[in-house]
This record gives structure tokens, sequence and C-alpha cells, in this order.
């Protein structure tokens, strides 16, 4: 209760493999979410298909870690682009900024500059 009065609740973090912390990770809690549902198709889906267990526990197995890097990578190269995209609108508002009004300025035509 005291946390709740606060606003200083303490999250708690879920690590997997005490290694990755989904929480933190960008893109983390998407791909594992993703192998989950990809193990789950995967293996009823061939249980259904064969009715063998332990082929089908094997394939949602594999099916797991293929959908979970599949969707990892995927997300990762996205939220690169994303971020290399952000870097580069950054950078041209701090030059438009430091270069607005001045002589420098890119976006002047050079008629303006010479009639003045």
């Amino acid at each position: 209760m005291a946390d709740e009065e606060g606003g200083l609740e303490k999250e708690k973090s879920f690590k997997l493999l005490w290694i990755l912390d989904v929480q933190k990770v960008p893109c983390a809690r998407e791909s594992v979410l993703f192998g989950s549902v990809g193990s789950l198709v995967i293996g009823v889906g061939h249980f259904l298909a064969t009715s063998r267990v332990k082929r089908s526990c094997d394939l949602a197995a594999g099916g797991f870690i293929l959908s979970t890097m599949g969707s990892w990578l995927y997300c990762r190269y996205n939220y690169a682009k994303l971020r290399i995209q952000q870097r580069i609108v950054q950078d041209g508002i701090k030059k438009k900024v430091i270069y607005e009004g001045s002589n420098l300025d890119p976006t002047v035509n050079d008629s303006s500059k010479s009639s003045s």
C-alpha cells in the first residue's frame, strides 16, 4: 500500500534464462510471444495430422526457436531502421536551427541573396 501511495512501484523484471530481461530489451516480449504461438500452432497441427506425440513435441520446440528468432530479427531490423531515421531527422532539425536566417541557409534561393 505504501508503494501505491508514493507512486514509486518497483517494476518486477522477468528474465528469460536468467540472461534476457524481457521488459527492458526492445522486441524481446513480442518475439517470445510470437515464438510461443508458433510453437503451439506447429506442435498441435502436427499432432492432429499424424498423432505422433514425441515428433510433435520436437517440432514444437523447433518451431519455438525458429519463430522466436525470425520475429526477433525482423523486429530488430525495423527497430534499427527507425533509429537511423530518427537520427537523420534530429540532425536535420539541428542544422535547420543553426542555419535558419543566416547566409549559409541552404533553403534560401540564390536570387534572393543577390537582390539583398
